[in-house]
């Protein structure tokens, strides 16, 4: 057996030492890419940018009873807060039920500029629930976020590197040390989308000095490892939709040649992340944000079932599903008004086909979140009710699905709430 193999099990050691909660079930874990950003009335007084971009109004209902959002794609339960404990508690129901092991969060940072300090407070109030729910979490750094404050004269470009130090030293105290935190070869998994702003490896050396040698993060950047990182993680690849030829569509053939491409560079790193995802459709253009940034067609789940089976069967050390929430991209696998359940059920399909056997939740399971919502919203000042549903969370996060459904078919007896179709539109 040569050295490569080798080193394949010794890392599956690790994480079969350092995460058994998640691989009592499956051998590799399935993570989601969410968004945090969200802001929504009536949870809050007015309607953050990522549902209005500045140009869409979300008070205006259309025809169909859509309210008019930055997205080709609506949420099942309409625009939301991404602060509402309501939002936070549905959306890790339906992660439990899919046979997600965690959430990848986009974040950028602590600082109080623009909406970073209210993303931050997001990020906070859904680790609160994912650690309910008794999943693992973790973070995706957005070094850009230095730049705009240097380009806004809020901190100097010398005393940058400066800043992240500070910025590590919070995430240290606030998100590493949490028994939650995921954890890979017993270090703080960091992902980082680009990097953007620090790209040589020396200033994401020096970053990380300030931090106790014993919680060095393992380091992920996007498509490229740098030498101080542990490996990297791909994403929708875009760009290859605006070459040449390609007149603005991602083909099945050019993104599967990018995949190879990852895995053969992935396959000389310690590690590295593999991502799934359903399409790419973006609203930028519409919105009068910025240029076209190229389509990737969903062809009926076919690129997500495409995509979760390479990042379930390669040599991967997890999964990545890109994204839970993006609606600007519309990589989204929350359940939405066009496609109903259907991802989080190709989801659990592929765990099920690749991951885990035993593995056995279905897609009419999902509508136990959905049913738990409604019940909340209609009886949110109704503490009796709430108890109930309290036991029901509790039920459905041990994996009791009939005792949950029964407490909740009593609630509906006495007091029906409107529960969208499971039906999804195909498209």
């Amino acid at each position: 057996m040569n050295a490569r193999p080798l080193f394949r099990f010794a890392l599956l050691a690790l994480w079969v030492f350092t995460l058994p909660s998640l691989l009592s079930a499956a051998p590799k874990p399935v993570f989601v890419y969410y968004m945090p950003w969200f802001v929504a009335k009536p949870h809050s007084d007015s309607w953050g940018w990522h549902w209005t971009m500045n140009h869409f109004d979300p008070d205006v209902i259309d025809a169909s009873g859509e309210r008019q959002i930055a997205s080709w794609y609506h949420p099942l339960i309409g625009p939301y807060d991404s602060a509402d404990p309501l939002v936070l508690e549905y959306h890790v129901l339906l992660m439990k039920l899919a046979g997600i092991d965690g959430v990848i969060v986009d974040w950028y940072g602590r600082d109080d500029h623009l909406d970073y300090a209210i993303n931050n407070e997001r990020t906070a109030a859904l680790f609160q629930l994912t650690r309910r729910a008794e999943l693992k979490f973790a973070l995706c750094y957005e070094d850009r976020t230095v730049l705009q404050q240097i380009n806004d004269g809020v901190i100097a470009a010398s005393n940058a590197v400066r800043h992240a130090q500070q910025t590590m030293l919070y995430v240290q105290k606030n998100y590493f040390g949490d028994p939650s935190y995921l954890r890979m070869s017993n270090r703080p998994v960091l992902l980082n989308f680009g990097p953007q702003y620090f790209k040589a490896n020396e200033q994401w050396q020096e970053i990380f000095s300030t931090l106790p040698a014993t919680n060095q993060p393992a380091l992920f950047t996007e498509d490229h490892r740098l030498p101080a990182g542990l490996g990297a993680f791909n994403w929708p690849p875009m760009y290859l939709s605006l070459s040449p030829g390609a007149r603005g569509v991602l083909s099945v053939t050019a993104l599967e040649n990018y995949l190879a491409s990852f895995e053969q560079n992935g396959s000389t790193w310690p590690a590295y992340i593999s991502s799934a995802f359903p399409r790419f459709h973006d609203i930028y253009q519409p919105a009068g944000i910025r240029d076209y940034w190229g389509y990737l067609g969903d062809r009926k789940g076919e690129t997500l079932r495409m995509t979760l089976a390479r990042a379930m069967t390669n040599q991967s050390a997890m999964v990545q599903v890109v994204t839970w929430n993006d609606f600007g991209e519309g990589t989204v696998v929350e359940p939405t008004t066009e496609y109903g359940y259907r991802d989080l059920g190709i989801i659990q399909d592929s765990r099920r086909l690749y991951l885990d056997s035993k593995f056995d939740y279905r897609t009419n399971h999902l509508t136990l979140a959905t049913r738990l919502y409604y019940l909340r919203r209609e009886h949110a000042t109704n503490a009796p009710v709430n108890t109930v549903l309290d036991a029901v969370f509790t039920n459905i996060i041990r994996g009791q699905l009939g005792a949950a459904s029964q407490r909740l078919t009593q609630l509906d007896t006495n007091s029906p709430a409107r529960l969208p179709a499971i039906e999804s539109v195909r498209r």
